[in-house]
């Protein structure tokens, strides 16, 4: 008896050092399911093995802030961990490692102040939520399974945010910038709440609270919707880039079906008079106008399944078009598979990027040649992507051209496949193979499952 009142008087009064204790185990509990909410609502994919490194080595790291940073800094410590340990373990974007501090630390600081506000009621204030154990106990507990419930809630209904997926460089940086001055005042905020509260008039907190709120949800919204109009724009540009092709097609079409009774005619002149090397000259002419057409069938939406793949492959075929370069293409596979093992932005940045190196590649050559494959290997469950184009730098370096600032091509950054190495490095299931013979330079993607 004299234990369990022990016990109890040691939770019902202020204990600064129990407090610190309890955090421990508290602190992992926290991390583990504000990581649940903020990747259900981030769309933030990632391994098992790297959920676990970050709750324990974030956990540790927290736990040591707590005990050797005293308490008015250590929130501020916190706030510079916390992107940075989700961007280098989560491996995900600058963007989204803000924000999942953003978004936890709003939903977080909204459900404590209505708790205190709650507990208030019944003669319970904010100085004591603090320092008594029992009543830290509550209020965190309660939070935590709130927030638990709203991340399962999220990921049975799939809300979740994935313009940041297509957002432009541009509107990258103002979301961030915005971001950053939301973590600063809030970290203000929290801590006049914290050491204030009973000394500001109640409405005027919650006044205060709710007009910061709204302020940076109509900036971070119009920023939302500026990105999706550019994106908008962009898929318009596809679109007329689509448009182009299906002309280029429906036009090839009609001219062949125009010019069949004289093919045959011609290829008739040559059989009568038994011209066999006019014949074979004549064939390989009409071999190569065939594959041309053949290769603008292949690039349909039936054959190329995936919408973001299909804008790609029909920009830069346009693009290659008007270079008179020739793009032969291959699809062996459901390319809706490929959304399956990475992010389809990742893919398709990948994918423009070695496609322009090609198209700048070939189109300085005599034969002006890419050839583009997709297919899958059963075996390895592996899906490859294969680009061969002609080019003329024979001396080129397989390894350099993946240094940063590196090209052979005037007036280029040398960012595009050191672009692709940082991708490549951030992704434990993809592999790039570059090789290059007399004929062909190739990159070789593979991605498995």
């Amino acid at each position: 008896m004299n234990t369990l009142q022990m016990i109890w008087s040691a939770l019902t009064v202020p204990n600064e050092l129990l407090i610190k204790f309890i955090a421990i185990p508290l602190t992992f509990l926290d991390i583990f399911v504000c990581m649940l909410y903020f990747s259900s609502i981030l769309n933030i994919t990632t391994t098992k093995k790297r959920k676990i490194l970050y709750v324990l080595i974030y956990g540790i790291v927290a736990n040591i802030i707590t005990f050797v940073v005293p308490t008015s800094y250590s929130i501020y410590v916190n706030l510079i961990v916390w992107p940075i340990m989700v961007f280098f373990i989560l491996k995900t974007t600058v963007l989204k490692s803000i924000l999942s501090e953003i978004i936890t630390m709003v939903t977080t600081s909204i459900l404590d102040f209505i708790f205190a506000n709650i507990l208030l009621v019944f003669g319970i204030t904010s100085d004591m939520i603090v320092s008594v154990p029992i009543y830290r106990l509550v209020v965190v507990l309660s939070i935590y399974l709130i927030i638990f419930l709203l991340s399962k809630l999220i990921r049975a209904f799939k809300i979740n945010i994935k313009i940041f997926d297509t957002m432009d460089n541009k509107n990258k940086i103002l979301l961030i910038a915005n971001c950053l001055l939301i973590i600063l005042v809030l970290a203000m905020q929290f801590y006049l709440v914290t050491f204030y509260s009973s000394n500001m008039p109640l409405f005027i907190t919650i006044i205060n609270i709710i007009g910061l709120i709204a302020y940076f949800s109509v900036s971070i919204y119009s920023i939302i919707n500026n990105s999706k109009l550019a994106y908008t724009t962009r898929e318009l540009e596809n679109s007329q880039h689509t448009l182009h092709t299906t002309k280029i097609l429906h036009d090839q079409v009609r001219s062949f079906k125009h010019d069949f009774d004289n093919i045959v005619n011609s290829i008739g002149g040559y059989v009568v008079n038994e011209d066999m090397t006019g014949l074979k000259r004549y064939y390989k002419q009409l071999l190569e106008e065939c594959n041309k057409t053949n290769n603008l069938y292949a690039l349909s939406p039936e054959v190329i399944n995936h919408p973001a793949i299909y804008h790609m492959l029909a920009t830069k075929y346009y693009e290659a078009d008007q270079e008179n370069v020739q793009i032969n293409l291959n699809v062996f596979l459901d390319l809706n598979e490929i959304e399956n093992r990475m992010k389809i932005y990742d893919f398709t940045r990948i994918l423009g990027i070695l496609l322009d190196n090609a198209i700048e590649a070939s189109k300085e050559c005599d034969k002006k040649i890419i050839n583009v494959t997709f297919r899958k290997d059963i075996s390895s469950n592996m899906i490859s992507v294969i680009i061969q184009n002609t080019y003329t730098n024979k001396d080129v370096d397989t390894e350099t051209i993946f240094q940063k600032g590196e090209s052979s091509k005037e007036n280029h950054s040398g960012l595009g496949l050191w672009k692709v190495r940082e991708i490549l490095m951030h992704n434990n299931n993809l592999n790039l193979f570059t090789t290059k013979d007399n004929e062909f330079f190739t990159q070789q993607f593979e991605i498995y499952k």
